[in-house]
Formats: structure tokens, sequence, C-alpha cells
């Protein structure tokens, strides 16, 4: 099963051109249809998850600091406003209540034993080294980490392990660092888009292109995967290429947003850096809008 992060990413690109080609008019605007993502009465992910990291190439201890503090702050309680776990707290809206994640094991593996070229069926087994109940395998790769389809259709994706030796079938991700590999596709706003109108990129919040591209769309998936695990919750669209809770929102950061544009959000006035939410140790990130099955819309921090 692969979470439609991949179509999304196409679709927006598309989306980028065609508005050079048309411009809507406002009876158009006004009859655009609402994303209502169904519920297909499938298990979800809720109460404590574990997450387990496999970083899967070379990553600096820095960056590793930030994706960890990242995944820490989604269930940390923050007295800046906003706040990643204000984000987060989105997911509980969704049948079943609340999805706690918790810090599991860490794996580093920084000597390409798969090699550099890797395939869907070694992402797979890199992930099914944890197999566990209620818990979430996120395979990193690093920048000269080609994975099949990065940068041609997406730049991360998520499923489930296979059930094996009486271990249970388990959801997992894989999040590429595109900072050398396609970042106009996989780290826009923080880098020049691929296609479409070329507005100045973002400063990222972190100092890291490619580490706040990944945050983005390993938010993206995080969220994906708990509303969405084996590929019977909540999503739009056929099974096979499902719109879920953060792809129905692709593209939007802030009030605001159209295709090309993140919407508006916060600018430190020091360093110039942009974001929408406080996180741990201080750290900051800018996190995609989420939909809100209470008022049937896309929602953002800011």
């Amino acid at each position: 099963m692969v979470s439609n992060y991949n179509t999304a990413i196409a679709l927006f690109s598309a989306v980028l051109v065609l508005q050079f080609l048309a411009t809507p008019t406002v009876t158009e605007l006004v009859q655009e249809q609402p994303q209502i993502l169904k519920y297909h009465n499938g298990q979800l992910l809720k109460g404590r998850i574990t997450v387990n990291l496999i970083w899967y190439g070379s990553f600096t201890p820095i960056q590793r600091s930030i994706i960890v503090d990242f995944i820490n702050s989604l269930s940390l309680t923050s007295s800046s406003l906003p706040s990643a776990s204000s984000w987060w707290r989105t997911t509980e809206k969704y049948k079943g209540g609340s999805s706690a994640l918790v810090l599991g094991k860490q794996f580093l593996h920084p000597t390409y034993t798969l090699g550099k070229n890797l395939k869907g069926k070694d992402l797979l087994a890199l992930a099914s080294k944890f197999n566990e109940l209620s818990s979430i395998t996120i395979v990193l790769t690093a920048k000269d980490v080609a994975v099949e389809g990065f940068c041609m259709n997406r730049c991360g994706t998520h499923g489930s392990t296979r059930p094996v030796n009486g271990k249970p079938k388990s959801a997992y991700i894989w999040v590429g660092n595109s900072e050398t590999q396609c970042p106009g596709q996989c780290a826009w706003p923080f880098h020049q888009p691929l296609y479409g109108p070329q507005t100045p990129p973002l400063v990222a919040p972190n100092g890291d292109v490619g580490v706040d591209g990944i945050i983005i769309n390993l938010a993206t998936l995080l969220a994906g995967t708990v509303t969405n695990p084996f590929n019977n919750g909540y999503f739009q669209g056929p099974a096979t290429a499902p719109l879920e809770a953060v792809t129905a929102c692709t593209g939007s950061f802030g009030s605001g947003s159209y295709p090309g544009y993140p919407g508006r959000v916060i600018t430190d006035k020091v360093t110039g850096a942009s974001f929408n939410a406080h996180g741990a140790n201080g750290r900051r990130f800018l996190l995609p809008a989420m939909w809100d099955p209470q008022t049937q819309a896309c929602r953002t921090l800011v």
C-alpha cells in the first residue's frame, strides 16, 4: 500500500502549470467542491504509538536532532503558539481519539549495505527490522541515496510490512533527503519550484533545506499513516491513489495560499526564516495544512 503523496506532488506541479493557461471565473470558484475524506471503516493508529527511526546513509548529528525534535514536538505541550503539537491534535478529530507518538529505537545505517540505489523491496526490508504492534518505522535516506521513483513522482511514501513468523504487520514511512535531488519538487517552498511561478523561496527555519523539506514530507506522511495506515481508513478517491489528511491540502502552509504561493506564515525578523509552528528545544517548523473532519476543510496553523 502506497500513500498518494506521489500523486499529490504530481498534481500540485500540474496545477502550477495550469494556472497560467486559464484564469478561473468567479462562478467556477463558487462551484468548487470541498474536500471530504470518507472513513472506510478500517483500523486507525490511535493511543500510544512507538516511532522507530532507521537512518540509511550519512546524516549529521544536527540533522538527526532536528528530526528527533520534530517527532517529540508532536506530543509536547508547548507554551509558544502556534505549536507542532497543536497541529498534530487535528488528528484527534478523526475517529478513535488521540495518537501519541513516542520515540522508540534508532538504527544508524551509515555503510550503505544495500547500496545507494534502493528499490521498494529494499525499503520494505529496512522497515521490517521492527515489526511491532502500535508502531511506525520511519526509513530516512540520505541526500546521496537514490530511491526508485524518487523525484519522478514522489518525495516519500507510507505502507505496511507483511506479517512474518507470527509478527504482525506494521506501518512504515520512507522519506528521502532532497537537498541535491529535486529540491524544487520535494523541498518547496524552501527552494525554487520545479514548475510554475518562480517566487523567491522561503528561508528554511532550521537552516537546512534538505532536512526542513524532510520535515514537511514526514509531517504529511505521519498524518496519513495514523489516519489511513492500511488503506482502509480516511481518504478520498480510489484506494490505490487516495487523497489523505494532508495530501488533500497540498501546497498550503498559511492563510491565503494558492498554487505556487504557500500562504502567509511567520517570518523571523533577525534570520528571515519562515515557520508556522514552535517545537521542542526552541525548534521551529513549517507544517502543511491538514484536513479537519469537524469543519471538512483544510486547516492551517496561521
